[in-house]
């Protein structure tokens, strides 16, 4: 059962989804629109960029040696060309009104690997200012890297040309002393070795500011000018799109799992089992859900439903169980369809069932529906019988096409309230148990009136009608509390899809009328024996398969079957 776990968790999330699918579309919908409006809204930024490739400056010979390795540090190049005095001659070339540190700020560089290259690249909201400033940046770099060489270099020779001139002094009051020093003495070879080393100093330092004085001071040089920008790259119109579509479908699945987990409805047979941890016995789809002014066939959809159905019930009832109550969670009519088509099918067994209606009608247009549908008189019924106005006898009625079947209506315009609970109920099932094989009674739903926990407290098992979409958890758990506190074993739910409101005009004519004597003379009733034999009831026109009307007649007693052969009136 556990392994099974993981595959029912996501059929529940794809069932969440199926029934939540517009949420996820309209959140995708607005996602979409978010990311569209958003590119829209956010300005434009161009980029343009230029490469430069630095080449070494005076001495600077091992440039060529790698990216960080040697005198020239292009990670130390790229940090200057965001630099304050690289932003100042930018600005002066873009002649532009923004402070260099701004300009700095839109500014880039990147070192690709193993080259001595900047790429440096310029951001703006116009094509052209991304252009002119990319451009602008490398010149100023280059501009400012010459200068600091150049600077360098005048240092150099400012340095060298003291020492000239400080040699050429010392140099000056060497051949003084030589001038007056006597030819052949020790003096004169001092003066003269010290005047050689002198001189060979001076012509080397010579030689040097000759060399700094003709070098050409070249930083480098842009290798890849700017170019103008076709198309910004920000804001990204498909990625933005992209990216709130994500975004709102995310949302939408959030939405509609926090919908379906707050929903107190029961939407899915699923619901019912995992959320009102009841089983269920039989799930009703659109095809087999009954109407509510007939008996489904027995090899229709429905039928096998129902067949299915009566197997399970008969499986799970105990020895010497008879007595079924079938109520629903809601009110409606859930539970006369189910207990009208157990009866049904139990019945078709060959077995003597009893139908009870013992479900008030909850309007005028649900009138009298179990006589609608197996075609009996609407009354006498179970009203007339608590009232004792008329004997089980006279009350119970035998259904034209299952014979096997024995109904009892909900009566005439007297209530029954107030009458479950009465001794006249308990004798007339604890009769109905010694009669039939099975009674199932219709009872009123759970949330409506005490009825339905005081039948199920006479019965030996209950089935819960539930509605999906309109029978909501809270009434489901209402419902099996009721079942519980009163002892009365629940096998089960059947569920369907919430049934259509019926409208005065959707309604047939009834399937049996009481004959009123002006309007059908040659019918009548004998008022003074009610349960006698020799009332008459007349069938209204309903259509045998072959189209002909079927038109016959019959006595209540042949209608009251063994319960009238045996006296029985309770």
């Amino acid at each position: 059962m556990e392994s099974s776990r993981p595959s029912s968790d996501l059929s529940h999330y794809l069932g969440a989804f199926r029934r939540h699918w517009w949420i996820a579309l309209v959140a995708t919908g607005a996602g979409l629109g978010g990311g569209a409006v958003l590119t829209q809204a956010v300005p434009k930024v161009y980029e343009s960029s230029a490469s430069v490739l630095v080449e070494s400056v005076s001495q600077d010979t091992n440039a060529e040696g790698g990216r960080t390795k040697g005198t020239v540090n292009l990670d130390t190049e790229a940090q200057l060309v965001g630099s304050g005095a690289v932003a100042v001659k930018a600005a002066t070339l873009l002649r532009s009104s923004v402070s260099p540190i701004e300009l700095a700020k839109s500014v880039s560089v990147q070192v690709p690997a193993n080259t001595t290259v900047l790429v440096i690249t310029f951001k703006a909201d116009d094509p052209r200012a991304a252009q002119a400033g990319s451009h602008a940046f490398a010149e100023a770099y280059l501009r400012n890297r010459e200068e600091t060489a150049r600077a360098q270099l005048d240092k150099r020779i400012r340095s060298l040309n003291l020492k000239v001139r400080q040699l050429t002094t010392m140099l000056a009051g060497i051949n003084a002393k030589l001038a007056t020093a006597a030819k052949g003495s020790s003096s004169e070879g001092n003066l003269q070795s010290l005047r050689n080393n002198s001189q060979n100093q001076l012509n080397s330092l010579t030689g040097r500011l000759n060399e700094l004085t003709t070098t050409m001071v070249g930083g480098g040089s842009i290798i890849s000018d700017s170019r103008l920008p076709e198309e910004p790259t920000s804001p990204n119109a498909w990625l933005n799109i992209g990216t709130g579509g994500m975004l709102g479908l995310l949302l939408g699945l959030g939405l509609a799992y926090l919908r379906e987990r707050f929903d107190r409805r029961l939407v899915t047979p699923n619901d019912v089992r995992d959320r009102g941890r009841v089983p269920v016995l039989a799930a009703l789809d659109e095809r087999s859900t009954p109407h509510f002014d007939d008996v489904v066939q027995p090899y229709g959809p429905g039928g096998r439903v129902f067949n299915r159905l009566r197997n399970e019930v008969l499986a799970s009832l105990s020895d010497g169980d008879q007595v079924i109550v079938v109520t629903g969670t809601n009110r409606g009519s859930a539970s006369t369809l189910v207990a009208a088509n157990l009866a049904a099918a139990l019945a078709r067994t060959g077995s003597d069932v009893v139908l009870i209606g013992a479900h008030l009608p909850d309007s005028v247009v649900d009138a009298a529906p179990l006589a609608r549908m197996f075609g009996v008189s609407a009354t006498p019924g179970l009203s007339d019988l608590l009232a004792g106005r008329v004997g089980l006898a006279g009350a119970l009625q035998r259904t034209p096409r299952i014979p096997s079947l024995r109904l009892i209506t909900t009566g005439g315009a007297a209530t029954a309230a107030g009458l479950m609970q009465s001794q006249r109920l308990k004798d007339t099932l604890q009769t109905l148990r010694g009669q039939s094989g099975y009674v199932v009674i219709e009872a009123p739903s759970t949330s409506s009136s005490a009825d339905a926990q005081s039948l199920a407290s006479l019965a030996d098992a209950a089935i819960l009608a539930v509605e999906l979409r309109r029978s909501k958890r809270p009434a489901l758990v209402d419902a099996t509390e009721q079942l519980r506190r009163v002892g009365t074993k629940l096998l089960g739910t059947v569920v369907m899809p919430r049934l259509p409101a019926m409208q005065p005009g959707d309604l047939t004519a009834p399937a049996v009328t009481l004959p009123v004597p002006d309007e059908m003379p040659d019918e009548t009733i004998d008022e003074d024996v009610p349960d006698g034999p020799t009332q008459q009831l007349s069938y209204a026109g309903r259509q045998r398969p072959g189209g002909e009307e079927d038109d016959e007649s019959v006595t209540a007693g042949e209608l009251a079957g063994t319960g009238a052969a045996e006296g029985d009136d309770t």
